[in-house]
């Protein structure tokens, strides 16, 4: 009943208005604008913006988890890093967007430190946070702790006794990595890429707070297709857009259940 009602209805109708005009009349009309060139640079820029964070988030909390590996798992470091993890990869919108702007923008603590201690106008420019440029860091900042949480557990999963017997056999640590972990781990590493891929795609707070003009991205084109007082009578393209944002969260969301059915065979 909840997945019914908070979910499936709202995305029935969220997509069925994208296939009627103003007057309530079935049409293509609509649907065919996703075609256009403005439609297709702000998929692209999600595109884009959504790969980016992902690998550079996949890396970045992989090398996390190795390093994690060497902590023990009830102790105070791990146990620190699991909780700031959790929390930071909740951590967006407004607050986020907040503490990048008064962090590094033009009149960011950073900012200022670095200008009046060290001459150094690194940030001066801040116009750059409230632009596409700028929405990478912030989702980096999430980005990152959800892969920590996401890929700890098919570290944890490799068993001792896969390195002894390959040490056993003559193996080397290279051999190690690129025969058993590395296709062991790939499933749920690439899983976890398509996980931050579908999380920095649908994200909408922190750029709506950073980015007040322009629709550079696709949820921001919803929010303008909606709220603009320019594309009066182009409401309904916001349903439109819908569609095309949930088709690829689809595919994207099948090859991670995918990876994960056959990264679960390791885990068990």
């Amino acid at each position: 009943m909840y997945v019914l009602l908070f979910l499936a209805v709202p995305t029935i109708i969220a997509v069925g208005t994208g296939f009627v005009d103003e007057s309530g009349s079935f049409t293509w009309h609509t649907v065919a604008a996703l075609g256009s060139p403005e439609v297709l640079t702000t998929f692209a820029n999600s595109f884009w913006l959504s790969a980016l964070t992902a690998v550079v988030g996949a890396l970045v909390g992989g090398l996390a988890c190795y390093a994690l590996l060497g902590a023990r798992p009830d102790g105070a470091l791990r146990s620190a890093v699991d909780s700031l993890s959790g929390v930071l990869a909740q951590f967006g919108g407004v607050m986020l967007a907040f503490a990048f702007v008064a962090t590094i923008g033009i009149q960011g603590m950073v900012t200022l430190f670095l200008r009046d201690v060290f001459g150094l106008d690194i940030f001066e420019d801040g116009v750059w946070i409230y632009a596409m440029p700028g929405l990478v860091l912030p989702y980096l900042y999430f980005q990152v702790p959800l892969m920590i949480i996401t890929f700890m557990p098919a570290l944890e999963s490799l068993k001792p006794a896969w390195a002894e017997a390959n040490a056993t056999l003559g193996g080397t640590a290279a051999s190690y990595w690129l025969r058993i972990a590395f296709p062991v781990l790939a499933p749920s590493f690439f899983g976890s890429l398509l996980l931050l891929f579908a999380n920095a795609f649908s994200s909408y707070a922190t750029a709506a707070a950073l980015i007040s003009q322009g629709s550079q991205i696709a949820p921001l084109q919803i929010r303008a297709a909606l709220t603009s007082e320019t594309m009066l009578g182009q409401e309904n393209l916001a349903g439109a857009l819908a569609l095309g944002m949930i088709l690829v969260m689809a595919v994207v969301m099948l090859g991670y259940s995918a990876l994960a059915s056959r990264a679960a065979r390791w885990q068990r």
